[in-house]
């Protein structure tokens, strides 16, 4: 699935099974919010904290689960915003390169 398909994709999924769009400033605290399960699976799985007992058994899927979580909610805040992604990003792989390129 490239970046638009999956734009499209969310969008129609929000306009036929959702009930419309968050409003951004929501989204913005859901973002949040995921990144914070994406951090807590990370420090238990990578860092020096250990999973609780029942606490994600499979922790690469667990990984998954939560990028996957903030793509969607970036996703939503991109179509609210008017902002195409794939466009945003190849802007953002010219400004690291001409950033970044005696960097490395």
């Amino acid at each position: 699935m490239t970046l638009d398909e999956a734009q499209s994709a969310v969008d129609n999924w929000i306009s036929t099974v959702g009930k419309g769009y968050f409003s951004e400033l929501t989204n913005m605290a859901v973002l949040t919010e995921e990144t914070g399960e994406l951090a807590r699976v990370i420090s238990r799985t990578f860092g020096d904290q250990k999973r609780k007992p029942g606490e994600f058994e499979d922790p690469k899927a667990a990984l998954a689960e939560e990028l996957a979580d903030i793509l969607w909610v970036v996703i939503c805040l991109a179509n609210q915003t008017g902002v195409n992604l794939t466009e945003a990003l190849l802007e953002s792989f010219k400004k690291k390169t001409i950033r970044d390129k005696n960097r490395f």
